[in-house]
């Protein structure tokens, strides 16, 4: 019984944005947020709550899963598929963020705060340290591809309702 209103993939960055910056303590640097959404990534580089620069790729946890592990089965050749996939559509948009710069990264999502729980609650990162590393994600995909399948993951922290996306996300 509602209107609804399809945005545009920069109009969902900029909403992104302004909702991080509020949720965030304040801080004068330049920051970039990462949303990991089902369909679409959002990349935006802002400085306290105005953005700066703005992008959204169409990369997802759920198209990423679907198209490379639409049977849910993880190996290394599938793996190493979706992450050339991933730095190909990031690399249109790397010179000019690279060019602009950040202080501080921050993930959004629910699947950056999945990943990192994951990641800390099993020591997976390097001294302890928390949030996403990539160490800790490197040691993440070697345990898929042991598990063979996100379903056979057994690592607390992983939410049941997250486990079919972990690998695209």
């Amino acid at each position: 019984g509602f209107p609804i209103e399809i945005i545009a993939g920069r109009e969902e960055a900029r909403l992104i944005y302004i909702g991080a910056s509020h949720s965030l303590p304040t801080a004068s640097h330049k920051r970039l947020v990462v949303d990991i959404g089902g369909g679409s990534t959002e990349f935006i580089i802002g400085k306290r709550y105005d953005p700066l620069m703005m992008e959204s790729l169409y990369m997802g946890c759920v198209s990423y899963t679907m198209r490379f592990f639409p049977d849910g089965k993880i190996d290394k050749k599938r793996l190493r598929e979706a992450q050339i996939a991933a730095a190909k559509e990031i690399e249109l948009i790397a010179h000019d963020y690279q060019k602009l710069g950040w202080k501080e990264a921050v993930g959004s999502s629910g699947s950056a705060r999945a990943i990192a729980d994951v990641l800390e609650l099993n020591g997976l990162n390097p001294n302890g340290e928390s949030g996403i590393t990539r160490i800790g994600l490197e040691r993440l995909c070697h345990l898929l591809v042991k598990a063979g399948s996100a379903n056979d993951l057994d690592l607390p922290g992983v939410k049941t309702d997250r486990l079919p996306v972990l690998p695209g996300g």
